[in-house]
């Protein structure tokens, strides 16, 4: 018997994301996980590193690996449409949670428990937490590259973004935006120098 599970995951690069938006590039939903692994992770050392923190980043790192995965099944739902209310935003949800159960329904039994951990995350898990502040910062980063492009289109998804990210308790969200989120904007030629 075969399990179609990573064959549902690779078509992660399929599905692209902000699709409402007129973008200067394109950005997959392979690519943005990558992408949220890689800051959740640093957003864990930085806790951990500088403000005392006993997170761990690996597992925060794998969390997002797997954070999109019902979107596989779901395609992505641009985010003012899944926000639009409660009504939407809670069928959405339930939809969500249905399609990660698909998607662990293809797992073979005794690989079930353990990929469950990563694909239905305990929400309230502090890496889980920490990922979903990534996932806020890669959008950030998307709106910071495209306005830096002059893509206007971008500016009131900026503004709310970084507002979101301004309100956090984690001293890493801070410590991340004001280190590392300026470079985003610059050219090749500037980050080479």
């Amino acid at each position: 018997m075969y399990s179609k599970f990573f064959a549902f995951l690779d078509r992660m690069k399929l599905i692209d994301r902000w699709a409402l938006m007129r973008n200067t590039s394109t950005e997959d939903v392979a690519q943005h996980t990558m992408q949220v692994a890689m800051i959740a992770h640093a957003l864990c050392i930085i806790e951990n590193d500088l403000f005392g923190g006993e997170y761990d980043a690996d597992k925060a790192a794998v969390f997002a690996l797997y954070h999109e995965s019902a979107e596989v099944v779901t395609g992505d739902l641009p985010t003012p449409v899944k926000y639009y209310d409660s009504d939407i935003n809670r069928a959405y949800k339930n939809i969500e949670r249905r399609a990660e159960q698909k998607l662990i329904d293809t797992l073979p039994e005794e690989l079930k428990k353990s990929f469950s951990a990563y694909v239905k995350p305990d929400k309230l898990c502090a890496e889980y937490v920490l990922v979903k502040r990534a996932d806020k910062m890669s959008a950030l980063i998307k709106c910071v590259e495209e306005l830096a492009v002059g893509n206007k289109e971008f500016e009131k998804a900026y503004e709310s973004t970084l507002k979101s990210l301004s309100d956090v308790p984690e001293r890493s969200v801070k410590y991340f935006l004001d280190t590392f989120i300026p470079a985003y904007s610059m050219s090749l030629d500037y980050l080479l120098d």
